[in-house]
């Protein structure tokens, strides 16, 4: 059997300020720093969890919150792989903006749906992101705005390629990474149907660990 714990970054600035971050690259707040080594103190608890592989996202909250689980957890020596695969979802046009005031100029039901929905997407960024991280990735690649069903897709080759892979020869693993980036994971791993998927929450920096079998079939979740 191997385990792989999922943790979302601890509150950034932009949790704090209550609005859309997506691909922005914002910082943690000292409150979320607070968050991520409580999280490392749960996680290196965690009684038969031996990370070979730590795996994150190109953004700096959930690098910054990596790095702070594995001083924690005495996992600094472990190799740590960062990919735009991993990214939150992008969120378009909405980067940037205060999630109530989304409210009141699209309405509830179309927010939530933009939200909390599968195949919803929200307006398309006017331009594509240009930004040294992703120089090598393949232009037709990056995203203007992204539904949770094309998130999944982006990050399934990774999770597949890197991550399953370890998993089924034994290989405990970890990714620190966003609120819908590992909504889309879960969706995934657990077969959630496009329904319950709407209230499905990652809070921040609470880490989510699965125990599976030589099949991949999960037989034991708990969370820190």
């Amino acid at each position: 059997m191997a385990k792989l714990a999922l943790l979302r970054h601890g509150e950034s600035e932009a949790n704090a300020a209550n609005v859309y971050t997506g691909w922005n690259d914002v910082p943690l707040t000292d409150k979320g720093r607070a968050q991520a080594k409580a999280a490392g103190e749960k996680l290196a608890l965690l009684p038969g969890f031996y990370p070979t592989h730590i795996h994150t996202s190109v953004l700096s909250r959930a690098i910054e919150t990596a790095n702070i689980v594995a001083e924690t957890c005495g996992f600094l020596w472990l190799p740590m792989t960062k990919t735009w695969r991993l990214n939150e979802r992008h969120y378009g046009a909405l980067r940037g903006l205060n999630k109530d005031v989304s409210r009141k100029v699209f309405g509830k039901e179309q927010v939530l749906e933009w939200r909390r929905g599968f195949d919803a997407v929200p307006p398309a960024q006017g331009s594509p992101t240009i930004d040294r991280r992703y120089k090598y990735v393949d232009p037709r690649l990056l995203p203007r705005a992204e539904s949770l069903h094309q998130t999944q897709l982006r990050l399934l080759p990774y999770y597949e390629d890197e991550v399953a892979s370890r998993l089924r020869q034994g290989e405990d693993q970890l990714i620190v990474a966003h609120g819908s980036s590992l909504r889309a994971l879960i969706k995934y791993l657990e077969q959630i149907n496009n329904v319950d998927i709407l209230k499905l929450e990652v809070p921040n920096a609470k880490a989510i660990v699965y125990d599976f079998d030589h099949d991949l079939r999960i037989v034991n979740k708990q969370i820190l």
